[in-house]
């Protein structure tokens, strides 16, 4: 059982950041304001924070760094398509620390759903066939990450349609959920989204900002919010 497996069945409800850039600073921030978990990138541009990410030679000192620094779930984005995913990358994963990748079920490769010592997790998008989630219990995925809302309204306020979607697919997956903040979840916010069912608030731009003292804020505010 990895860090991510373990925490998954020792907490009800947890934090996750996803950092709008690699740097140390953020996630020491991040960890500081009490983040349970934190999730990086590479080989991908992202749409939230507006940033691209290079190869995973590019971070090797910085990922070995940050796994230093905490003993929660460390999950990485390996790639933004299924031809930017490199093998060879993925096999190091594990002796750097990372705990699970991070990853749309329409850019993972069938040859890649098993990473030695390495959870996999994959996301859904908005286009995504809800029946095949019928099918979950005969892969060796840890958690489904609901990535559900369409682009345009990226930083809109979480509405309730939202959390019928997310008891639906807590209902429905028979795998922990982890909703990422493509809606501006705020504080006020938890009681609500925690009563869905889903596992893990995975807070990225949308939510937390993308400067080291609004994220200082930002993740403060919500991890005060789930404490109560």
């Amino acid at each position: 059982m990895n860090r991510l497996e373990r925490a998954l069945s020792e907490k009800p409800f947890q934090l996750f950041v996803s950092l709008p850039r690699n740097e140390e600073s953020l996630a020491n921030t991040a960890l500081a304001e009490g983040a349970d978990g934190l999730k990086v990138h590479m080989n991908v541009h992202h749409r939230a924070s507006g940033n691209s990410f290079g190869p995973l030679a590019n971070y090797l000192e910085l990922f070995t760094s940050i796994r230093s620094q905490f003993d929660g779930p460390f999950g990485i984005v390996p790639a933004g398509s299924p031809q930017d995913l490199n093998p060879a990358e993925l096999a190091q994963l594990s002796s750097i620390g990372i705990d699970f990748i991070s990853i749309y079920g329409h850019h993972l490769p069938a040859a890649q759903m098993r990473i030695e010592g390495v959870a996999s997790t994959f996301a859904i998008d908005d286009q995504f066939d809800w029946a095949l989630l019928d099918s979950m219990k005969h892969f060796p995925m840890t958690a489904l990450e609901a990535s559900i809302v369409p682009g345009a309204e990226y930083g809109t306020p979480l509405v309730f349609t939202d959390l019928l979607k997310y008891r639906l697919l807590v209902e429905k997956a028979g795998i922990p959920v982890m909703v990422p903040t493509q809606r501006k979840v705020v504080p006020a916010d938890i009681p609500a989204l925690r009563d869905t069912g889903v596992r893990v608030l995975l807070a990225g731009a949308m939510a937390l900002g993308t400067t080291t003292d609004e994220i200082k804020r930002s993740v403060a505010a919500l991890r005060n919010a789930i404490d109560k």
